[in-house]
């Protein structure tokens, strides 16, 4: 059987513009002791599987509202798509198992919230980064 490549999947969903716009960025602020993340780590913190860091540094995860950036994340991160994301969640949060990420209401807000909390990790387009924040992995 034929297979498509994630991010040629994500082309045919999102249209060809919008691929060619940004990449989707992982980020911390400036005062953050985290540097640097792979793939599998952030996937596993976005899909409530852990809420530490491989050296055991607690975090805390913030959500973009729904949308292009927050859809696009998800699909290139986990290959899921919105309702599927809103589906995983509603069952781990229902087992208590985690908590979904804390939603910022626009990249402006989730860059003040990463400017003040160094423990947390969230994600923007790159369009949206600033000198505030350090960029942890690019998904894209």
């Amino acid at each position: 059987m034929f297979s498509l490549p994630r991010t040629l999947l994500v082309c045919m969903l999102f249209g060809l513009a919008h691929c060619a716009q940004a990449d989707t960025v992982v980020v911390t602020g400036k005062t953050s002791l985290v540097m640097t993340l792979d793939r599998q780590d952030v996937e596993r913190l976005y899909l409530g599987r852990t809420a530490v860091l491989p050296d055991g540094t607690p975090v805390t995860l913030a959500d973009l509202p729904p949308g292009n950036v927050r859809d696009g994340f998800y699909l290139a991160l986990t290959g899921k798509n919105p309702v599927q994301i809103r589906t995983y969640w509603s069952r781990i949060v229902f087992t208590g198992r985690a908590l979904p990420p804390k939603e910022a209401e626009s990249p402006a807000q989730l860059r003040r919230w990463l400017a003040s909390n160094p423990n947390l990790i969230g994600y923007l387009s790159d369009t949206d980064v600033d000198e505030s924040v350090r960029v942890l992995l690019r998904i894209r």
